[in-house]
């Protein structure tokens, strides 16, 4: 099974003979073994297996099986929404007193979380812009930094990770590379072949691609040597609650998704609803079929407002004049750039209200990369809680618009937002 068409569809799941053909729902959260023998060696992770859901369960693993294919990983965990696996993630390598470097063109809650709560935590984050040069994102590193935090695709700047840029500098100072690639998707883009060692998911978004089943997902590149690297300690140390295991020893390239389940999971508790993996398997099976025509009528959108009178400004990476076209065509299948589209109205806020209004086909929700186009106003919503300085930090400007471009027809899509520029305007 070579080709990412036919992972969607097959991958995680290989029933056997007599065996249902579509994944099951394991609605249980108990597992029962004729011995305590049995159930032991399941504590001390001396055996692999299910004994309770919150560490593993079957539909769970044909989820994480499915998006661990698509991504080329040694191994994947679901969890209960993206917040949680990028929090999961972050915990798993750092503990007070520690820092981690991360662009500042990231999702809003994602920027809340890096700058206030894991600060209240005692872990410090220290943003960057994401084009920064080398030697400014070098300045942020010492010895207590712990990984660099990248977006494939900014949301909702839209601005595309650097690859090679971050990727060299984690390898010269021994840092993990952390990625989220929700917008892009593995589809799109798989940022293992770049250097990126662990990769979170909102699956949420175009992974589920229907808009039933919040979750997040985890994804180990099995590419990162922590055995010996006296940055992460977490790794290498006994670990009491296991016997004294040493994660990067016992476990080798998987050490890292390992530790994510048997400690992160297991102490959180931040698990995927088994219904909701099935679901969001069912949204993968297509995501080869929807991503690309996500991308056409993105790029049919982005072109039809790059002209209009409405607008100052247009950002999306599929147009040749885009600062980030190059990196479009660099580090993505065929140059797709998925179906987020940000642009800036003129008349400030207020004509972003009117413009919102007066969308047909688009719907106002806090949501993004549904088959069902809909429309936000990032300073007014997802990051109203940032400052007007926070918002330009963040490459989300209070003019900024961010459209989720649906499935439907590409010529309703650019009519209802042209006509709907029209009457912001008035």
């Amino acid at each position: 099974m070579t080709s990412i068409d036919t992972k969607c569809v097959q991958a995680g799941y290989d029933p056997k003979n007599g065996e249902p053909r579509v994944l099951p729902i394991v609605q249980s959260t108990t597992y029962a073994y004729d011995t305590p023998e049995a159930m032991g060696d399941l504590f001390d992770l001396k055996a692999a297996g299910y004994f309770y859901t919150r560490i593993g369960n079957p539909t769970n693993a044909g989820l994480e099986d499915k998006v661990n294919a698509l991504e080329g990983g040694v191994g994947a965990l679901a969890t209960a929404s993206g917040m949680s696996a990028t929090m999961l993630a972050v915990l798993n390598l750092a503990s007070a007193g520690d820092n981690f470097v991360s662009s500042s063109n990231i999702y809003g809650g994602t920027y809340n979380l890096f700058a206030v709560t894991l600060k209240r935590m005692g872990i410090e984050c220290r943003f960057v812009e994401n084009d920064a040069p080398a030697e400014e994102i070098e300045s942020k590193i010492d010895e207590n930094t712990k990984f660099i935090f990248v977006e494939t695709i900014a949301n909702p700047a839209g601005k595309i990770a650097d690859f090679d840029k971050f990727s060299q500098i984690s390898k010269k100072y021994g840092l993990v590379l952390m990625c989220d690639n929700t917008i892009s998707t593995p589809y799109i883009c798989r940022p293992f072949e770049y250097g990126v060692n662990v990769i979170v998911h909102a699956s949420t978004k175009y992974l589920d691609g229907h808009a039933t089943s919040v979750g997040g997902l985890i994804v180990d590149g099995g590419n990162f040597e922590y055995l010996g690297n006296p940055r992460y300690p977490l790794f290498n140390n006994p670990d009491n609650s296991y016997h004294g295991l040493v994660f990067a020893k016992d476990f080798g390239n998987a050490c890292f998704i390992t530790r994510a389940r048997v400690v992160g999971m297991r102490d959180l508790g931040a698990i995927m609803a088994p219904m909701n993996a099935f679901l969001t398997v069912l949204g993968t099976e297509t995501l080869h079929l929807r991503m690309p025509r996500h991308s056409e009528n993105g790029l049919a959108l982005a072109k039809a407002l790059e002209s209009n009178p409405a607008v100052e400004w247009v950002k999306y990476a599929g147009l040749e004049n885009d600062p980030d076209h190059a990196k479009a065509v660099k580090y993505f299948t065929n140059g797709y750039c998925a179906g987020m589209v940000s642009f800036g109205i003129k008349g400030g806020r207020e004509a972003a209200s009117k413009f919102q209004k007066a969308l047909k086909l688009f719907r106002i929700v806090t949501h993004i990369a549904d088959s069902r186009s809909c429309v936000l106003h990032p300073a007014t919503t997802t990051h109203r809680q940032l400052s007007d300085k926070d918002l330009e930090q963040a490459g989300v400007p209070a003019n900024l618009i961010r459209l989720s471009v649906g499935t439907e027809s590409a010529e309703d899509i650019v009519n209802d937002v042209l006509n709907a520029l029209i009457e912001s305007q008035k």
